[in-house]
């Protein structure tokens, strides 16, 4: 298990959009892919969990990687996330 904690800068949080291309490269990882935030872990390969999370602008997460492949995973959706998912 790998992970790392990242602050997101979307100005509208992970809403539909953001979460709906999270959730897409999520799906192709090997490893299981969680967020914690706070009290709550959400499964990222879920966009209906990612957008009732209400993860907002400058909250703090920590994004964790399990599997044969959490290494690349941890660092693909890291860029992911650190690039804007989109916005």
């Amino acid at each position: 298990m790998v992970s790392t904690k990242l602050t997101i800068t979307n100005p509208s949080g992970i809403h539909a959009r953001p979460a709906g291309i999270l959730a897409k490269a999520a799906s192709k990882c090997e490893s299981e892919v969680t967020i914690r935030v706070g009290e709550k872990t959400v499964l990222v390969k879920s966009i209906l969990n990612l957008m009732a999370a209400a993860i907002k602008c400058g909250t703090e997460i920590e994004l964790v990687c399990d599997g044969s492949t959490e290494e690349k995973d941890l660092e693909e959706l890291t860029e992911l996330i650190q690039s804007g998912l989109g916005e």
